[in-house]
């Protein structure tokens, strides 16, 4: 029975956890994120938003399940900044490396201070790209 119990109530502590965040993603960021916020929508959304289908969150979900690591990189928080940089610049599995040409080292320090950055701070996840909704339209998600 006590068993039962505090399975109830960690359950129910999970529930308000998510449900706190949640609502703590739903309003706009802090205006210092936001460059970084511009970078993530155009470079990482597309494989890596808070989308199960999408290719880069797909493959997280199967590497952490059973975790408590999200899939979703926009709700991560325990990505260090020099990690980030890593595999921006050289890449992961079939995620491929960024020239600075394509993200800047500006663009990179940006996109670090969002990914980095406590998610009440982030505000909103980014919506997908106009390209990216359609195409999983025409998948079915």
């Amino acid at each position: 029975m006590r068993l039962l119990l505090a399975s109830a109530a960690l359950v129910a502590l999970g529930c308000g956890a998510v449900a706190a965040q949640q609502v703590a993603r739903t309003g706009p960021g802090a205006e210092e994120l936001q460059a970084g916020k511009r970078v993530y929508a155009h470079w990482c959304a597309p494989c890596h938003a808070d989308v199960p289908s999408l290719a880069g969150t797909m493959s997280l979900a199967v590497k952490y399940e059973g975790s408590d690591i999200p899939a979703a990189l926009e709700d991560r928080t325990d990505l260090p900044a020099p990690v980030i940089s890593v595999f921006v610049r050289n890449g992961v599995a079939w995620m491929p490396p960024f020239r600075k040409t394509e993200i800047s080292d500006a663009d990179l320090a940006q996109l670090n201070a969002y990914l980095t950055a406590p998610l009440e701070d982030r505000g909103a996840h980014v919506p997908l790209l106009a390209e990216e909704m359609v195409r999983m339209q025409e998948g079915g998600e």
